[in-house]
């Protein structure tokens, strides 16, 4: 994690400190505008171009200057207080862990229901898509396992980030919808060994769509997990 405390290049503290904390139906908190919509040309213009669904662990991503100057603010100790200060938590030694989300296909159970795995902190989820037109593909704050039953829900367009505290029950996911749904997200684990093998695998993952046979086979593979919804 970056060891800086000077003022944030990109994201908008203001506007991140500002957000109100909701507590229905779990810790959660939304922010419009992280990042300045005068940004969106010339970030996006350095975003990584990510050709399959699925996410890309940082580590397998290309990007330019102004995108990476984003990261840079989301790995910064000055970020992570804003975080700290919002959920009143000690992040000081969760390792942050960023994966990218470049594309979806459609298929019926993608963005299946889910809480997050238990070696999460804090989840903190970022979009980056120029525009996101459609009702579906909406990132819902789900009451329940059922993606209908939903308290909040987003688009992942450029700059709106949603925050949220993992738990038992922080289910959320999205109705299936084909497009170009580029979304980051950083989350806060409990070790360095868990951020090493969650980029192995989807290393592993990336190597794989990179081969064309492969890439069929995973295409076909289910995108949820037993009994989700």
């Amino acid at each position: 994690m970056a060891d800086s405390h000077a003022p944030l290049a990109m994201l908008d503290e203001a506007a991140i400190a500002a957000a109100e904390l909701r507590t229905d139906p779990y810790d959660f908190a939304f922010v419009e505008h992280a990042l300045p919509a005068g940004l969106k040309d010339q970030v996006l213009e350095d975003a990584p171009r990510i050709p399959d669904r699925g996410s890309y662990g940082l580590p397998d991503l290309e990007f330019g200057s102004r995108f990476d100057a984003v990261v840079k603010d989301l790995l910064s100790d000055r970020f992570r207080h804003l975080v700290e200060e919002k959920f009143s938590t000690d992040l000081s030694k969760c390792p942050p862990c960023i994966v990218m989300m470049g594309n979806t296909t459609g298929h019926y159970n993608e963005g299946y229901a889910h809480p997050d795995s238990k070696h999460k902190i804090i989840t903190v989820l970022l979009g980056f898509t120029r525009e996101w037109p459609y009702e579906r593909g909406r990132l819902r704050v789900l009451r329940s396992q059922d993606r209908a039953d939903y308290a909040f829900e987003f688009a992942p367009e450029f700059g709106r980030m949603l925050m949220f505290r993992v738990c038992d029950h922080s289910w959320h996911g999205f109705l299936p919808q084909k497009g170009q749904r580029m979304s980051l997200q950083l989350c806060y684990v409990d070790s360095e060994m868990y951020v090493r093998k969650e980029y192995m695998r989807h290393s592993i993952s990336a190597y794989a769509k990179s081969v064309p046979l492969l890439r069929k086979v995973i295409d076909w593979a289910p995108r949820r997990l037993p009994g989700a919804r």
